[in-house]
């Protein structure tokens, strides 16, 4: 059983609350990703590329530490 990061299913669930009601697929269409990329973020199963990250906020209006969390360093 593969364990998901808690970093990326927080930023998950936070992309999720975000996106309300619109479609996955349009959202992602919209920022200019795949709709796969935008699930796998989503589900917290990745994380996605400062650039796309960026991207993401912009979309959404808000700063990207309103999104994502920092990274862990170990």
């Amino acid at each position: 059983m593969r364990v998901r990061d808690p970093v990326y299913v927080e930023n998950g669930k936070r992309l999720r609350q975000l996106r309300g009601i619109r479609t996955r697929s349009g959202v992602a269409k919209e920022i200019g990703i795949s709709y796969c990329s935008l699930a796998f973020y989503e589900s917290g199963d990745r994380n996605p590329s400062p650039r796309v990250r960026k991207m993401i906020a912009d979309y959404y209006g808000v700063p990207e530490s309103f999104i994502f969390l920092p990274m862990h360093t170990a």
